[in-house]
């Protein structure tokens, strides 16, 4: 079963991005003993989820940076345009904070784009320390060169799913992200934080 190219990007944006638009959970039976022990074989590569979601997610990115290649686009240059585009996000800063990577980076990679004609920069009328970014028509083009591609990857990555498989794996991905939120929900805040500081 083949995803439309819409329904891929919203996938991909989910595993970019630490927010998820997801239902509340139901309730669960949870087993009476952690899965992972402090030990090095439970600890093994082939059984550990953090390392098999990080290397699913580095395939995915290897698998697109190769196919825009005949596009001129390098891996760090085909995220912020999509980013730009799809995702409302139209300032440097903001594209070096959900890229993670530095403002430098991110300018030297912004140079490169508006020397390919792909997107244009201006100072903002009503605050003039704030660029904004917005795509050139040839960038607007070249990222709707690109939503087929991250589609062609993403189905290549769910071969011999069935469709209950891939909402299934939503789901337990979905509930993955909820229980590492919930542990940061639970912190305290600077103000409840009454221990003194060292």
């Amino acid at each position: 079963m083949k995803y439309l190219p819409s329904q891929l990007l919203a996938m991909y944006y989910f595993i970019m991005s630490n927010k998820t638009p997801a239902p509340q959970p139901s309730p669960v039976e949870e087993s009476d003993s952690p899965y992972y022990q402090a030990c090095a074989d439970s600890l093994r590569q082939d059984n550990n989820l953090g390392l098999l979601i990080k290397r699913v997610h580095a395939l995915m990115h290897r698998v697109i940076d190769h196919k825009v290649m005949p596009l001129d686009l390098t891996a760090m240059q085909w995220r912020p345009l999509l980013l730009i585009g799809h995702k409302g996000i139209d300032t440097p800063a903001e594209l070096a904070r959900f890229m993670q990577v530095d403002t430098g980076a991110m300018t030297r990679t912004l140079d490169r784009l508006e020397a390919k004609g792909f997107l244009a920069r201006q100072r903002c009328l009503d605050d003039r320390r704030v660029v904004k970014v917005t795509l050139t028509p040839a960038g607007t083009a070249v990222i709707e060169q690109i939503l087929p591609l991250i589609a062609d990857t993403l189905n290549l990555h769910l071969q011999g799913f069935s469709r209950d498989e891939i909402q299934m794996l939503f789901g337990l991905l979905q509930r993955l992200t909820r229980n590492g939120e919930r542990y940061f929900d639970s912190l305290p805040t600077p103000e409840q934080d009454t221990h003194p500081q060292r």
